[in-house]
């Protein structure tokens, strides 16, 4: 399944490019999960069998992106999802553990650009891309709340 977002986030804001200069190339992290019921495309809503939803494999990839950044995202700031692109490739039954692999591959400004790999033991669960963006955080729920 694929899963696209094409359109910039509405709600970026601008901040000086020299924010995010401590986010190079390189930085990775991996996030793993036991599958659970609650995890199932029964669950999420997203299909009638009992594996892993692609939405909540989805969030598990972005998972995996946040923690790559977090430790040297400069103070103040976050980052927001803006663009996936995820091939799921194989299911993954309840009690299976799945991991996510994400790696920055670009920086272009305050645009993030990850590699996402999702495996179970062995097997390839999921691949793709994941593009994020850096934005004051404070900034960021003042516009939202703004607009709500």
């Amino acid at each position: 399944m694929r899963v696209v977002g094409t359109e910039p986030s509405p709600y970026a804001v601008a901040m000086p490019e020299q924010l995010t200069h401590a986010l190079t190339t390189g930085l990775s992290a991996q996030v793993e999960l036991t599958v659970t019921d609650a995890d199932t495309a029964q669950a999420v809503g997203s299909g009638d069998v009992p594996v892993l939803g692609t939405p909540r494999l989805l969030a598990l990839a972005e998972a995996a992106t946040v923690a790559a950044t977090t430790r040297d995202q400069p103070a103040g700031t976050t980052t927001v999802g803006t663009r996936v692109e995820l091939d799921h490739l194989a299911p993954t039954a309840v009690g299976r553990t799945v991991v996510a692999h994400a790696r920055l591959v670009e920086v272009a400004g305050r645009r993030l650009v990850f590699e996402v790999l999702v495996v179970e033991g062995d097997q390839t669960v999921a691949r793709g891309r994941v593009e994020r963006t850096v934005v004051d955080r404070q900034r960021f729920v003042d516009r939202v709340a703004r607009t709500s």
